[in-house]
């Protein structure tokens, strides 16, 4: 029986199901189900600390090839390096804690929108009323119901 067909009674691709070296000598093997979707990976957070020593460590760093190590060591990209070297010149810890994600509205522009939103419904509200008072003054005109005038109100 050819690994081909192993594979396929398996339910997995042959590209997935094969082993690899997942870079620390180590044999991986990554299991995907029969739609070919693999699960995805929880993203990786770093603490404000955390980036803070890192930065530090690699600033310390004066030989060729120790940025490098330490970066292999802590399993970093130097991308990783290079945006906290940026955020910790621009201040420090504080810099380092950034979050992504959509940042938080300002509650007065917030509540504007709410009232925009509150005055657009109520227009259309008004225009509806309006159309249905047309519609039964033509009715009342087409019956010959006479109309009540607004005056005895």
């Amino acid at each position: 029986m050819s690994r081909e067909s192993r594979v396929q009674e398996r339910g997995m691709s042959s590209e997935t199901a094969s082993s690899g070296d997942g870079g620390n000598g180590v044999a991986v093997t990554r299991r995907v189900s029969s739609t070919g979707v693999p699960a995805k990976p929880k993203r990786r957070q770093y603490s404000a600390e955390f980036k803070a020593r890192i930065v530090e460590e690699a600033e310390a760093c004066t030989e060729a090839g120790e940025i490098a190590a330490l970066l292999r060591r802590e399993g970093l990209y130097s991308s990783h390096l290079a945006n906290w070297r940026r955020q910790y010149r621009s201040g420090a810890t504080q810099g380092l804690a950034t979050r992504r994600g959509p940042k938080a509205k300002d509650p007065l522009a917030r509540e504007k929108e709410e009232l925009e939103r509150k005055v657009a419904r109520l227009e259309h509200r008004l225009w509806q009323a309006e159309k249905i008072i047309e519609v039964q003054k033509k009715l009342s005109e087409i019956l010959g119901i006479p109309m009540a005038d607004g005056s005895g109100l």
